[in-house]
Formats: structure tokens, C-alpha cells, sequence
């Protein structure tokens, strides 16, 4: 997969590949307006999945679990560009335009946007900061930025609480959320947030629930959940182990034998 983005603080991400590829971020910390420019995006998050198409927009929430898999077209061609919308500059533009958000936003956490003409072209606007990123200035990004956020509440106003609610996660049920969300491969910290809570709060409410610390659980948890899709739904190592957080293949191997005294493919020899 090729990435490139711009020294000035990384607003712009242009992905190409022509394979199938995971993405590897699996926490989303800020709002991402994306734009698919060929190929699809197939997205697994908290709420659901789906497929973003070519041509179609994605407007996704801070604050969220989630992993895509990117799949080149028919010509092995992938592409999309992604603006980030950091809070910061979110609170600039309300700060500037005077805009309040009334009430937090309750909606969906990911929102496929109809194709527009206006951002379409914007887009397309952005490929001379994508292929040349060092000559463009903090200055001119962040007016590109801005132009992003005028054209959305321009079209769609009704995104206005979606886009300026600066609320963090509030404090939910911690076993609850492990148990839905443990196969997604990211730090401790992420957990503690999306709990609505601070790393020491989520590690002493974790243990309390759990017995054992987040790390060797989230582990335990992922090796169990491979063991019963394997044996008992007759899957692949190979097609979960992406899937159930682990980094690679020979790495899930290892976890495997470690827990079990055999490898995936041993178990299924064994237990026959």
C-alpha cells in the first residue's frame, strides 16, 4: 500500500494499493471525510458493516473501533483520499461562525454521503497537496480544511451536531463494551476512553470485573474465540486471525501454542 501525506500534521491521507489489504489503524481519534476514488472499502465498526463504493463518501465519528479492508477494482486499482477533521480546528471554525451545539449527538457513528458535485470536485482539488506536499503551507491546508467544513454544513446541515459535538465518551458498562468489542488490535488507552474512563480508572474497574489484567485477557479472550471458530465453525487460521486482533500469522501461531500446547492446525489434527 502506498501512503502519502503532507509534512503539515498529516490533514491528508491518499491510499493506493492493488491488493487486498487491511488497514492497520483500529481506533478512529478524530472525524475522517473520505472519498473513494476507485475500488471499495469495506468497513467493520462498532455499529455494523459496510461497503463504501467508488464514488461514494464516508463521514466517520471520532471516538470509534473500527478496521477496513481495501479492496482493489476489477484493474487492481485502489484509491481514496481522506481529510482529517481535528477537533481543534472544529472548535476554531464553531469559535469563528458562532456555532453552538445544542444537544450531543446520538446518531450513527458512520454516515455514507450521496455523491455531491461540489465535494467531488473538492476532492479533486487536493490531488496537487497530495503529490506535492511539501509545497504546500500550514496556511493554505487548513483553509483546505475549512473549505471541507463549509461545503458539509452547506449540504448537509443537518451534520451540525455530528461535526461540533466536543463531548468525550461517557462512562458505560466495562464488561459490557470488552465483551463486544475485544477482537480490535489497539491499546489498552483506546479501551479506557471509549469506557469514559482514565487509564488507572479502566485498569482498577477491569480488574474488579475480570480478575486478570486487560492485556493478558484481551489475549485469553482472542485465543478462546479462535479455538471455538475453528473447531466448531470449521474456519481457517488463516481467515480470523486478522480478525480477532492478532498482528500476523506466525504471531497468532505462537499465542495459539502457547495457550494450548499446539499449534491452530495440530488442535484440529488432535481432536479428530
Amino acid at each position: 500500500m502506498k501512503i502519502m501525506t503532507p509534512e503539515v500534521d498529516d490533514f491528508f491521507v491518499y491510499s493506493c494499493s492493488s491488493e487486498d489489504q487491511w488497514g492497520y489503524e483500529q481506533f478512529i481519534p478524530e472525524h475522517i471525510l473520505a472519498y473513494q476514488v476507485s475500488g471499495e472499502t469495506h468497513i467493520f465498526h462498532q455499529q455494523g458493516t459496510f461497503v463504501l463504493k467508488k464514488n461514494q463518501l464516508l463521514l466517520a465519528h471520532r471516538n470509534q473501533f473500527a478496521k477496513s479492508l481495501k479492496m482493489p477494482a476489477s484493474d487492481n486499482e485502489y484509491k481514496a483520499v481522506s481529510v482529517i477533521l481535528k477537533s481543534e480546528d472544529l472548535k476554531k471554525f464553531a469559535a469563528v461562525n458562532n456555532i453552538i451545539c445544542d444537544k450531543p449527538y446520538s446518531g450513527k457513528y458512520n454516515l455514507v454521503l450521496k455523491p455531491d458535485p461540489y465535494l467531488k470536485s473538492y476532492f479533486q482539488s487536493l490531488i496537487p497537496y497530495l503529490e506535492q506536499p511539501d509545497g504546500s503551507s500550514k496556511k493554505m491546508v487548513f483553509s483546505k480544511v475549512t473549505e471541507a467544513i463549509e461545503l458539509l454544513l452547506h449540504i448537509h446541515p443537518e451534520l451540525q451536531n455530528f461535526l461540533f459535538d466536543f463531548n468525550e465518551p461517557h462512562k458505560i458498562n466495562l464488561k459490557e463494551f470488552m465483551l463486544k468489542n475485544f477482537q480490535y488490535n489497539a491499546p489498552i488507552e483506546n479501551f479506557a476512553k471509549l469506557t469514559g474512563r482514565s487509564l488507572a480508572g479502566f485498569k482498577r474497574d477491569f480488574s474488579k470485573s475480570f480478575q486478570v489484567p486487560p492485556a493478558k485477557w484481551l489475549k485469553e479472550k482472542r485465543l478462546e474465540e479462535a479455538y471455538y471458530l475453528i473447531h466448531q465453525k470449521n474456519k481457517k487460521p488463516s481467515d480470523i486471525y486478522l480478525d480477532l486482533g492478532f498482528e500476523n500469522l506466525p504471531h497468532f501461531y505462537t499465542s495459539f501454542k502457547q495457550k494450548y500446547g499446539v499449534t491452530p492446525t495440530e488442535s484440529l489434527t488432535i481432536n479428530k
